[in-house]
């Protein structure tokens, strides 16, 4: 999909994919949606408490892009990042429970959904601040370049966050320097409660970008095989040497803004036609159909991927919150060098 609501030129039918690799990606991406759907439930429920932002609808994206990453290569993403998160690596049952607030999570439940972090699967940095993360990635990024190692750093970010200055100061230090670097916008069309075409007159965000200097392009963020092959070149070219991509991904997001929040602002036609062809189920044909995996072997993998996502939720609801004596941990200064 386009920032119009058009579709992107399509792509030869063939892929590079190998079924091994095809597979990773549909067992990353239904991991992401059954995850997701198990904390709508509890939320609706009042089984969780946590603030939360859909990622339905933009499952493609992460799971095809970290198929290209290794475990210590770097990764920063926003708020509406579970998918990310999952992607890269994160270990189910420690996401979970960080997101619950749980003191078996990655951060011991301080960090909760909105601040995940595992430096040892390589997801850095989880902001809050739109637009923030793109300067810790060109630090990161800048760091291996000076300590001469190929890895590289993607950033996941929205729409919104092109309106951000620190995002602008980022990319063109990023082309400047010549940082392994991808920056991944997650272009779903809105900027919170806001349509694309309402906060800018840019028709294409690639076209503004290639400005910095850096190789950019327009990619259906919903096609496997389309992401596939614009995230591998990407990350190939700046593991080699090559500096810096953006990447403009575009997909749709099918929730509003935050758990629990409207979409009636959202045009219902656009809305219904994004939902038909949504990229699990679109995915799920292309895997039948193009490539002639049986629906057992589907059938498999997401029938395991329930289990293991119930696993972790049971896990996360059995573990206790953090207690009273985790209040001076993790700090930087200890309860010691407090006045008073």
């Amino acid at each position: 999909m386009t920032s119009d609501g058009g579709t992107p030129p399509s792509r030869p039918s063939t892929s590079g994919l190998s079924d091994d690799a095809a597979l990773r990606i549909f067992r990353t991406m239904c991991t992401i949606r059954s995850a997701e759907d198990r904390i709508v439930l509890g939320l609706n429920s009042g089984e969780f408490r946590m603030t939360y932002y859909g990622v339905r609808g933009q499952e493609v994206i992460p799971a095809a892009v970290c198929e290209h990453l290794r475990r210590d290569d770097y990764m920063v993403t926003t708020y509406r990042g579970m998918h990310d998160c999952i992607a890269k690596g994160i270990p189910l049952d420690e996401l979970v429970a960080e997101m619950c607030g749980k003191v078996t999570g990655t951060s011991k439940g301080k960090g909760g959904p909105m601040h995940l972090s595992d430096p040892q699967s390589g997801l850095m940095v989880t902001t809050g601040v739109v637009g923030g993360g793109l300067p810790i990635a060109v630090g990161l990024a800048l760091s291996s370049k000076l300590r001469g190692t190929d890895q590289v750093t993607v950033v996941n970010f929205g729409d919104g966050a092109t309106s951000i200055g620190a995002t602008h100061e980022a990319c063109n230090l990023a082309a400047l320097w010549e940082v392994p670097v991808i920056f991944v916008c997650q272009h779903n069309q809105y900027g919170e409660h806001t349509r694309f075409a309402d906060f800018t007159r840019t028709r294409s965000l690639a076209d503004r970008f290639r400005g910095y200097g850096m190789e950019a392009r327009t990619v259906d963020g919903n096609s496997v095989p389309a992401m596939d092959e614009a995230a591998g070149e990407a990350i190939g070219r700046a593991r080699d040497g090559g500096g810096p991509t953006f990447l403009e991904c575009m997909t749709y997001r099918l929730g509003g803004h935050t758990f629990g929040s409207t979409t009636e602002y959202m045009d219902a036609d656009e809305y219904s036609r994004a939902e038909a062809d949504e990229p699990v189920a679109r995915y799920r044909r292309w895997l039948i159909g193009d490539r002639g995996i049986g629906e057992g072997v589907l059938h498999e993998i997401e029938d395991d991927v329930a289990a293991r996502v119930e696993e972790a939720v049971a896990a996360a609801k059995a573990a206790a919150p953090p207690g009273a004596d985790e209040l001076f941990t993790d700090v930087f200064s200890s309860q010691g060098d407090l006045p008073g």
